[in-house]
């Protein structure tokens, strides 16, 4: 063994041992005759000394050292006389006796601390250098930690792990699947995953009746901070079962893993809200709601007063931002010119203050009297020294943008801590949502999903206005994950796919081995599946799931450190019967 101990156990109990470590040089610091290394591993920092007139070699060779050299010490644990409180170590130093360069290190393209130099496309690009950190570090073991304990809780109800095909067949309902070709099967293609849908509800069908997997998947997608060509999901189906049984097993883990890596105690059930309210209050399906600036909707009270804004505008909403009435011009231009931006998209905003004396100033106060606004603030439950910002159009876009610009005024007051965790349920999504452009309906989560027993006469006479038997798990605005009950009807299931513009054939070239399974007695079943990568993010207080994942990619799906994806030798495409047609690059 190159150690007998690490970097982060020795304590001052140890005193006197003789003990050798091994790891990187974090720092050295050179003072007169004494020289102080800062050895570092995946456990921790010990502080190592070299004094000059105990061994002349010795020292001279630690003053050699670079930062990242990998070195073997040994030495003699002793009290620190200058204890560093901030090191679980910091009570003791290693008096070294003996020094060996095991590898030595070029100068690293950025520092190897928590508060680095180095930019996103650097850390990825040396990613390995960046999983040195102790904060890049400590991500990954709580991930390492939580996989665990989901599944030694899922285990304690009865759930299976099995493990479901990689290389499946694509089924281009919904994102954009990832193909491979076959060499043996010219002109063929599997498809990675999107999810292991199918796959978990044929294992239904089998009798297996409490199904887990904590599963990669793949969708070829445009990507944000929350998003990654590869993902993982913590993905789950139960038979036997309605939509409070799936709702009441997933909260109790949600509420596990919280009390594990938080110690969070939620007594209460996670509130419930219908996807039509979470709509209405906060322009979004997954609400953050650790904070109010519920939506205010003034539509009645602005029309007709010749102001065409507000005239023509199919919706017209605000939001009371509190203690915000002395925001200055220059404040309000400001918030103006984010929801103008063109992620947000709005043409403008209009504002209200109610100032601390009870007078009122507007933006808009030549088209509508004071006590006009008054009745604005009143129906937005303003209080003296509240702003009141309001935009119009066309509704569904609208709310859209006052979702931005409430999460935004959120953010700027400080109502967003990433340590205060607020979790809901939004439940009743309908279960289809109409595309203009190519003038059919698209399932809005996946077309097994079984519509609600009350909606199902609807499905021909009154096709959107259909609620799905489905599910979201929401916590602080991040859709956790989600899930549904299943069509478990094969008659049911075709009547689906009618409804979604796919012909017997096509339905049976995508779905038919589905379709065939169904029939031999599917019973009833649902599940759902988390964002496992989200799910560490949240609890590390990360926005952006990229930092819980040893070798993420970036925002354009690239690899940085080993250069993917990449161009392939000609002799491979030709064994794949593949022709490559050159496009001019955007």
């Amino acid at each position: 063994m190159y150690r007998t101990n690490t970097c982060g156990e020795l304590r001052l109990s140890d005193a006197g041992r003789e003990v050798t470590l091994a790891g990187w040089v974090q720092r050295a610091r050179k003072m007169g005759g004494m020289t102080f290394v800062d050895l570092r591993d995946r456990y921790g920092i010990t502080q190592i000394v070299f004094e000059s007139d105990s061994d002349t070699a010795l020292f001279d060779a630690a003053n050699k050292l670079g930062r990242e050299f990998v070195v073997q010490v040994s030495g003699t644990v002793q009290e620190r006389e200058n204890k560093n409180k901030n090191l679980p170590t910091g009570e003791i130093e290693i008096i070294a006796t003996s020094l060996k360069v095991l590898n030595r290190s070029d100068v690293p393209p950025f520092t190897i601390e928590d508060d680095t130099d180095g930019g996103d496309d650097l850390r990825m690009k040396y990613r390995y250098l960046d999983l040195r950190r102790s904060c890049v570090r400590g991500n990954l073991e709580l991930r390492h930690r939580m996989a665990f304990e989901i599944r030694r809780y899922l285990d304690s109800k009865g759930f299976l792990e099995v493990e479901t095909p990689v290389l499946i067949k694509s089924t281009p309902e919904g994102a954009r699947d990832f193909v491979v070709p076959s060499r043996m099967n010219p002109g063929e293609f599997y498809a990675l995953p999107q999810s292991p849908q199918t796959f978990k509800q044929l294992l239904m069908v089998s009798g297996f009746d409490r199904y887990f997997q904590i599963v990669k998947c793949f969708r070829d997608e445009d990507l944000r901070a929350d998003r990654q060509p590869e993902f993982t999901q913590i993905d789950c189906e139960m038979s036997f079962v309605e939509q409070e049984d799936v709702l009441q097993m997933f909260e109790g883990l949600v509420k596990h893993i919280f009390k594990y890596v938080k110690d969070i105690d939620f007594a209460d059930p996670f509130p419930r809200m219908t996807w039509a309210d979470a709509m209405r209050l906060y322009g979004s399906d997954k609400p953050d709601t650790r904070f109010g600036m519920q939506f205010v909707e003034l539509k009645d009270l602005t029309t007709g007063k010749g102001f065409a804004v507000m005239d023509d505008a199919e919706y017209v909403g605000a939001i009371v931002a509190p203690g915000c009435a002395d925001y200055t011009r220059k404040q309000l231009d400001q918030l103006t010119e984010f929801v103008k931006r063109p992620q947000v998209g709005a043409k403008g905003m209009m504002w209200v203050k109610l100032e601390n004396d009870g007078s009122i100033k507007s933006s808009v106060g030549k088209f509508y009297s004071d006590d006009e606004l008054r009745g604005w603030l009143e129906r937005g439950g303003a209080n003296p020294g509240d702003l009141m910002l309001i935009l119009a159009g066309a509704t569904m876009k609208t709310r859209k943008q006052l979702n931005e610009l409430r999460l935004e005024m959120g953010s700027r007051l400080g109502l967003r801590d990433p340590q205060k965790f607020s979790c809901l349920w939004v439940v009743d999504f309908p279960l289809f949502e109409w595309d203009d452009e190519t003038q059919r309906y698209y399932a809005m989560h996946h077309p097994f999903t079984a519509p609600n027993p009350e909606d199902v006469d609807k499905l021909d006479t009154d096709t959107g206005a259909v609620r799905a038997t489905a599910y979201d798990m929401v916590v602080n605005g991040n859709e956790l994950g989600g899930g549904s009950i299943r069509i478990h009807d094969s008659e049911l299931q075709d009547h689906m796919f009618r409804l979604l513009g796919l012909s017997e054939d096509e339905a049976r070239y995508k779905f038919g081995f589905l379709m065939d399974a169904f029939k031999y007695g599917a019973p009833p079943h649902g599940g759902l599946a988390f964002g496992f990568d989200r799910f560490v993010s949240i609890l590390a207080g990360l926005d952006s799931i990229r930092d819980v994942i040893a070798f993420p990619k970036n925002n354009s799906g690239r690899d940085m450190m080993i250069d993917a994806p990449s161009t392939i030798d000609q002799s491979q495409l030709d064994e794949l019967s593949i022709a490559v047609t050159e496009t001019e690059k955007k």
